[in-house]
């Protein structure tokens, strides 16, 4: 998936400065790589937030007037650690002929056999690290669980993906789970302090009984 960003460039600028941009709804940021040593940019807090909530590891087409058109990728973001804003992100510019790697989400899919049965699906990841030319990053990855029964795990390695991508992830983690219900698992539990207790109240019964 390739997005859109605008930007305009800026001075590297202090810290009370960055602070008024992010007043107005804007967030710092730079731009780095190969054909572009460093760039201090600012871009639009709406149109950034949008652009993650769609996709934070898509390709961008970042238009910074000053420097043209440049495909890049977002390499970190910073938030504040109570109010979540934005408060600077780093992109770095990439080479749409060189393989890069990036995260990819996973969209699972299909009923589980073992949840019709009573069992409860647990996802264990929810993105996968790939690596692949950047037009040849999926949008998403399907993970179809339908067939997984109580006890069963899905893998890494049961994922089918085109060839020219890699997987980064260890093929062995696990993706998905079935666990035995709960309820059934309090029922079991149940179950055997009764017949303990039924076993000890007729042991005490029968050494109470006189003898003939």
């Amino acid at each position: 998936m390739t997005a859109a960003l605008k930007a305009e460039a800026r001075n590297g600028g202090t810290k009370g400065e960055r602070k008024r941009l992010r007043a107005q709804g804007k967030v710092p940021g730079i731009v780095y790589g190969k054909k572009v040593s460093q760039i201090s940019i600012v871009l639009d807090q709406k149109e950034l937030l949008a652009l993650l909530k769609v996709n934070p590891h898509a390709v961008i087409e970042l238009d910074v007037p000053q420097f043209g058109k440049q495909p890049v990728m977002i390499n970190e973001i910073q938030r504040d650690g109570i109010s979540r804003q934005l408060l600077h992100v780093d992109f770095h510019q990439i080479n749409m002929d060189e393989p890069v790697n990036t995260t990819v989400r996973l969209d699972y899919v299909g009923d589980p056999a073992g949840v019709q049965v009573g069992g409860i699906l647990q996802i264990q990841r929810h993105e996968l690290e790939v690596r692949c030319l950047p037009t040849q990053i999926p949008d998403s990855i399907e993970v179809d669980v339908s067939a997984l029964e109580i006890g069963e795990n899905l893998l890494v390695s049961s994922l089918k993906l085109p060839s020219q991508v890699e997987v980064k992830t260890d093929e062995h983690d696990v993706l998905a789970t079935i666990l035995t219900p709960q309820k059934a698992e309090d029922a079991e539990a149940v179950e055997e302090s009764v017949d303990k207790a039924e076993a000890k109240a007729e042991a005490v019964d029968k050494s109470e009984q006189p003898v003939s």
